[in-house]
């Protein structure tokens, strides 16, 4: 049975990778995201923050010798559907809803289609008669949104820096409008100038168009800046969560006083900051 009422509900919830021996990457994850609430996943390299993204926006193994992370254990529905054995119409629909941001995203971009081309892709796929113009606003304004001149549209990826790139992947992310975004490490090759800013037009595109949000992040600064709510995830498990402020203030597992001294390291903070 499915939770109607949260856009994010994990029991539960295990995913493994098939193999000679099988490697559970998630094990025993409980996770709800309400409607309009802006999740953070915190945690080092190999800590399964991504292949739990994987699963939420539906990138699953299915059929036999499929490659890909597997639902093994527990559950997990995604607005209101089952997403661990999602049937035909449910892929189709949360194909539509969820917006999925990899990690390295930027980096994936195809060289041979402008900027416009690559942003605006998304809503052809869905509807291949979809309104040019209507297209070429949408993508303008994301462009614009994620700190990003408009002249860049007639570009190439190959002519953008890294961070342009990045920029671009975000834009093209949020194309179809999701109730759901989510995102795996969204500032990755952004520099450290722009970052700030890139971070605030997310939170306003959040508040504009209100979407839920999942973001993945090993860096707690980024996490404080742009989430309503923070969980730790050590080793598969989730061994912390809460605001930001109350998961760094009371650090009870060594990765996560890690986490806080590495905050203050970043920021400069003396003390934690006041909560929101």
């Amino acid at each position: 049975m499915v939770d109607s009422g949260a856009v994010v509900v994990t029991k539960d919830l295990t995913v493994g990778y098939p193999g000679a021996v099988r490697f559970d990457a998630v094990r025993g994850v409980d996770l709800r995201v309400e409607p309009g609430e802006m999740i953070g996943i915190v945690g080092e390299t190999g800590a399964g923050k991504s292949t739990l993204a994987r699963v939420l926006a539906g990138r699953i193994a299915r059929g036999v010798g499929e490659r890909g992370p597997r639902v093994v254990g527990g559950s997990v529905s995604v607005l209101g559907m089952r997403a661990d054995r999602p049937g035909r119409t449910a892929r189709r629909v949360l194909g539509a809803q969820v917006g999925y941001l990899p990690q390295h995203a930027g980096r994936a971009l195809e060289g041979g289609y402008t900027v416009a081309e690559t942003v605006t892709q998304p809503l052809f796929d869905r509807d291949r008669h979809f309104d040019r113009r209507d297209a070429g606003t949408r993508a303008a304004e994301l462009i614009d949104a994620v700190q990003l001149p408009l002249a860049i549209m007639t570009r190439y990826p190959w002519e953008l820096s890294a961070g342009q790139r990045q920029r671009v992947a975000i834009a093209r992310s949020l194309i179809l409008q999701p109730m759901l975004w989510i995102a795996d490490e969204p500032t990755s090759s952004v520099d450290v100038a722009t970052r700030g800013p890139v971070l605030d037009t997310l939170l306003e595109l959040h508040a504009d168009r209100v979407f839920s949000a999942v973001i993945i992040s090993h860096d707690a600064a980024v996490m404080h800046r742009s989430t309503h709510r923070v969980v730790v995830m050590h080793r598969g498990v989730l061994i912390a969560s809460g605001t930001a402020d109350q998961v760094l203030a009371d650090p009870e597992h060594p990765y996560v006083r890690g986490l806080r001294d590495d905050y203050f390291l970043r920021t400069g903070a003396i003390g934690l900051p006041v909560v929101r």
